[in-house]
This record gives structure tokens, sequence and C-alpha cells, in this order.
């Protein structure tokens, strides 16, 4: 506890009501991930990756300046883990995958690649 206070510069009070909190600051989460070397935002980034809704962008729609546009997604080993197990347990096919989690082909394939050559 000694350590957990120096390091984010708090009493055990604050502590205290830190884990019995249903929320964190973004700052505060960061400082948590640096002191036990573990990535929290992973968990959320994930998640969204996972469930949030498809988007209902139009391919021909333009593309405003201010906002920034990732071409690629970043997929945590966790995902792609969870994903391939999906199809090897046979409760979802690639098609059904490549609709759900909008994965392209390519991505899904290379993956189904590596594990196999993994596994050989």
């Amino acid at each position: 506890m000694e350590r957990v206070c120096n390091f984010l510069k708090k009493d055990e009070e604050f502590i205290e009501n830190v884990y019995e909190s249903k929320s964190i600051d973004t700052d505060l989460l960061l400082r948590w991930s640096k002191l036990l070397e573990y990535d929290f935002f992973r968990l959320y980034s994930s998640h969204l990756i996972l469930y949030a809704p498809p988007s209902a962008v139009k391919k021909d729609a333009k593309k405003s300046d201010k906002i920034p546009y990732f071409r690629k997604n970043i997929y945590t080993q966790e995902i792609k883990n969870f994903i391939l197990k999906r199809i090897q347990s046979g409760e979802m096919n690639q098609t059904e995958i490549i609709r759900e989690y909008s994965i392209p082909k390519s991505t899904l394939h290379r993956w189904l690649q590596k594990n196999t050559d993994t596994n050989v």
C-alpha cells in the first residue's frame, strides 16, 4: 500500500476509494497501468473492436479533414485468439466472422495461416 501511495502521490483513503469506485479517471488509470505494468486500456479497446456496432459509413462519402481516418485496424493477440477459437470450435464459419466483426477476408486468412504454421 505504501508503494502505491508513493507512486500515485495519494493517501490510503484515496486508494481505498479507487478500489471501491465504479469508474476511474483515464489519467489515473494510466498511472495504475504503469505501476502494475498492465495495459488496462487494451481491455477497453479490445471490447470496442469486438462489440462496437458496424459503422454506417458510405464508401463514396467525402472524408472529413478534421477527423483522423485509420486505414488499418489494430487487433490484439487476445482478439485474434478469440476469433480463431470461434472458427476452430465450429461456433462460426469464416464468412460469419467476416460479416459479424468486419474483419477483412485477407486478414482472417493470414491469421488462419499463421495459426496452422505454429501448430505444425
